[in-house]
């Protein structure tokens, strides 16, 4: 039984699965949108909003170093701080979209785009 089992471990290691999450993430503030597996987009979504929400808060420099703790690049976390979470400043949270884009042809695997949300 899964019960209080609130995260996919989607076949991986912990390690493995903290890595894959940290280059998705650091994607999705870079591109703003990307194409991946829909259990990923679903988990990734948890992750990547609760990146956002950090860097709304009231401590920037906290709230940068604890990003960074996820986001490697400094760049990206530049352009989160300064682009992306302002957009977001009076919005409660549902910052990203999950859109259902079909089927991989090479496994079948279901797809996902996971968006950044346009305005505020």
């Amino acid at each position: 039984m899964r019960h209080l089992k609130k995260a996919r471990k989607l076949g991986r290691t912990t390690s493995h699965r903290k890595a894959m999450f940290s280059n998705l993430t650091t994607s999705l503030f870079r591109h703003g949108k990307i194409t991946t597996t829909e259990a990923k987009a679903k988990e990734l979504i948890r992750v990547a909003s609760q990146m956002i929400t950090t860097a709304r808060g009231e401590h920037p420099l906290h709230a940068r170093r604890q990003v960074l703790k996820l986001i490697k690049d400094n760049e990206v976390v530049k352009v989160l701080f300064d682009e992306i979470a302002p957009r977001f400043k009076d919005r409660p949270g549902g910052y990203l979209r999950v859109i259902k884009a079909g089927q991989r042809h090479g496994d079948a695997a279901q797809l996902a785009i996971v968006e950044l949300i346009e305005g505020a």
